[in-house]
This record gives structure tokens, sequence and C-alpha cells, in this order.
């Protein structure tokens, strides 16, 4: 999955970004206070872009 369209997705449940990293990129979602960290790949694997969108959703 493109990095990109992660993002869209999870901003579009209402995610925002906390802060950027070197290698990662920290979005919380403020409904559920759950984090997690986004890499800054531009392709990331779709195991983790899964994992990353359950975690957050």
């Amino acid at each position: 999955m493109k990095r990109k369209d992660l993002i869209r997705k999870i901003t579009s449940v209402g995610c925002v970004l906390v802060r950027h990293g070197k290698r990662h990129d920290l979005y919380i979602n403020p409904k559920t206070g759950k984090k997690q960290p986004i890499p800054r790949h531009s392709e990331i694997d779709k195991h983790l872009a899964k994992h990353i969108i359950k975690e957050l959703t």
C-alpha cells in the first residue's frame, strides 16, 4: 500500500499527526487515545498497513 493512501485512510477516520520523526511519524486517534507509528517508506507492507488501520480505528 502506498504511504499516502494509508495516511489518507487513517486521517479520514479522525487520526491526527502528533510528530514527525526521522524514520516514522506518530499518529493518534483522539477518540480512542491509541497511538501508532507510521513508517516513512513510500511503500508499506499490506499486513503492516492492515495492522495500523486496525489499531487506530
